[in-house]
């Protein structure tokens, strides 16, 4: 679990001084299996980040300070589309920007990957969760009823990713 280890050489500004964002691997599994628990409720089991953190096809990514998660954000890509499938932050270290970086590089890296647009379920009543998606230029596209096992709905977001923006010459 050594910060160093995939390091995908994003600049996590607002991360602290000594944070990194990393690609995470298995190696990760019982850190993200933790925030998981503390941010998220458990959301998924350990089968499920198994499979999110040893599948090629999908990358999650850590936001790192020496050994600690601070926070995570997944996704898999389908042709051009980005589907996110996680993004949490352990609640000790919620309203510093952490999210919003994580989202951020994650949109980066799936733009650098043929990535045009990106879609999200979000809990209809995760008001901290909206503002992060609505602030990254998420709008929703729709409700899933009862998506959730606790009964909640979903509401099924959208962005379209922007273009990298082009050098400017000198005149």
């Amino acid at each position: 679990m050594a910060a160093s280890k995939g390091n995908l050489g994003i600049d996590p500004a607002g991360g602290g001084p000594t944070a990194q964002i990393l690609r995470l691997d298995t190696s990760w599994q019982q850190a993200c299996l933790a925030l998981d628990q503390r941010a998220l409720n458990g959301l998924w089991t350990a089968e499920q980040w198994l499979r999110e953190l040893d599948d090629p096809r999908r990358l999650c990514i850590g936001l790192v300070q020496p050994d600690a998660l601070l926070g995570v954000a997944c996704g898999w890509m389908v042709a051009d589309e980005l589907h996110i499938t996680a993004v949490a932050v352990d609640p000790d270290r919620r309203r510093s920007g952490h999210g919003g970086v994580l989202l951020k590089a994650l949109l980066q890296w799936a733009r650098q990957h043929g990535a045009v647009h990106a879609t999200l379920e979000v809990a209809s009543d995760n008001v901290a969760a909206l503002a992060l998606y609505a602030k990254a230029g998420f709008r929703t596209a729709g409700t899933r009823s009862g998506y959730y096992s606790d009964g909640r709905d979903a509401l099924i977001q959208w962005c379209r990713i922007p273009s990298a923006p082009s050098p400017t010459s000198a005149a």
